[in-house]
């Protein structure tokens, strides 16, 4: 065999072994940047449709393991577009014989120590950690479909929260310059469809191209043109309102982009874009002060995770800082609350409308809870500051659950308090489904030692707020 030849050959069955490798060993789970496929985009897409049924059964025995996920609505209470029931009672499954009132009355070692945390109330995983991505739930995916045929439903993975526990769907719009007019939603899911003929008349030129941009689908990490997707075809990408619908929230989720490992990843709950223009923490764990920096922000967070590299490569849409940020930032600005008609100017509760169960439930909110401690009714029910609970306390950290590794929180930033029946689920990833979960959860975490009626007065009193 000539030296030519071998060289040759040598080089092949290099170049070959390399390949290989590359295929069957991705990047470590604790990379920086998401591996690229290592195999067509039919394969991974075959793979993918293959283990989603498992994917979700998965996650739906944890779902069953940690919640009672029973259809059970607060007689007479609606969301404010009153077309949903609030869903009531305590649904985090407590441990095998313990009680609420007994594991209350056990120090935060002892429960560690015994392995007592209830699981729901510990980090909730993303439905698919190791991928991880923004999901959408079936009533936002029906209606994008139905008005600008643009596909947001992944074919990996589906959402996993039962939809009675999610809010109402399309939510309605207030606004800070009309209050007179109330929902003007007509309700409509605003898309980039119908935007312009449900606000003309409404809104500024100036709020009016706000709009416009935040409803433009631009690429996104699992919605976009590459090989890489997690839709079926070559997606246009999403929109700033597809997960903050209507304003609102719609629960679609995805995981923080300021972490990692992938494992490390925690669940993010969209939030509410409702009374904006009092907030100045954007992000729950990051330090952007103006909605201007979070509006330019998130087309690298909550589109590419933080990943410049994927969102160069992806097609990353960059508003430009001077004339459309401020456009779209004036846009968020202006929506408002819900009413709230048994409040006060000063949020407090108006004596000749609230019922003795309401304002028992403000005293207890006020007083023992130490609730108005962060959610200052003054300030819109929130602080503007960040707070760590340390719930780390309470149970020993780094069992990996569903690919999740349990790590403490760190601090989170209070979110307001205003409208928040119409949000479930709670805390910042959704680990809680209802408010008397809430009300169980920091009773607990705080030490507070409130008994079952102040505990009933409490959610009472939230679901005037």
């Amino acid at each position: 065999m000539s030296p030519l030849l071998r060289q040759t050959l040598l080089t092949c069955i290099f170049v070959l072994g390399f390949s290989m490798l590359a295929r069957s060993d991705p990047l470590p789970p604790s990379a920086t940047y998401r591996p690229l496929p290592s195999v067509p985009f039919s394969v991974v897409k075959a793979n993918d449709e293959a283990q989603n049924a498992a994917v979700m059964q998965r996650q739906a025995a944890l779902f069953s393991q940690r919640y009672d996920l029973a259809d059970r609505p607060i007689p007479g209470i609606m969301m404010s577009g009153g077309r949903k029931a609030v869903q009531g009672g305590v649904r985090v499954k407590l441990p095998p014989g313990m009680t609420w009132v007994s594991l209350a009355q056990m120090s935060p070692d002892e429960i560690r120590q015994k392995n007592l945390l209830p699981l729901g109330f510990r980090p909730l995983p993303h439905v698919k950690q190791a991928t991880g991505g923004q999901v959408f739930p079936k009533n936002e995916i029906d209606e994008i479909r139905r008005q600008e045929s643009r596909n947001l439903q992944r074919f990996d993975v589906d959402f996993d929260i039962p939809d009675r526990f999610t809010p109402e769907f399309p939510p309605p719009i207030f606004l800070t310059t009309h209050p007179e007019l109330g929902d003007v939603s007509q309700g409509q899911l605003l898309t980039i469809k119908n935007y312009y003929t449900l606000m003309v008349g409404i809104l500024t030129p100036v709020q009016m191209e706000g709009l416009r941009l935040l409803l433009t689908p631009f690429p996104q990490e699992e919605f976009n043109q590459t090989e890489d997707r997690k839709s079926a075809d070559q997606s246009l990408g999403v929109a700033c309102l597809d997960c903050h619908s209507n304003f609102h929230t719609n629960a679609a989720f995805h995981q923080s982009p300021d972490i990692r490992p992938q494992a490390a990843r925690f669940r993010l709950d969209t939030v509410s874009l409702r009374g904006l223009f009092n907030q100045q923490i954007h992000g729950s764990k990051r330090s952007l002060r103006s909605v201007e920096d979070f509006t330019q922000f998130e087309q690298r967070t909550a589109y590419f995770n933080g990943d410049q590299v994927s969102a160069q490569r992806k097609g990353v849409n960059l508003p430009d800082r001077f004339d459309q940020v401020p456009m779209m930032a004036q846009m968020q600005n202006i929506i408002d609350f819900p009413p709230a008609p048994k409040l006060d100017p000063t949020g407090r509760l108006d004596p000749s409308r609230a019922t003795q169960a309401e304002l028992a439930g403000e005293a207890v909110f006020m007083g023992k809870g130490r609730c108005a401690q962060c959610h200052i009714p003054q300030m819109s029910f929130m602080d503007n500051e960040m707070h760590d609970l340390k719930l780390e306390r309470l149970y020993q950290v780094g069992a990996t659950v569903n690919d999740m590794v349990e790590l403490p929180d760190g601090p989170i930033k209070t979110f307001t308090l205003r409208g928040i029946k119409d949000s479930p689920p709670y805390l910042h990833d959704g680990r809680l489904l209802t408010l008397a979960d809430t009300v169980e959860f920091f009773n607990l975490v705080l030490g507070l030692h409130l008994n079952q009626q102040e505990k009933t007065e409490l959610v009472t009193y939230m679901l005037c707020l």
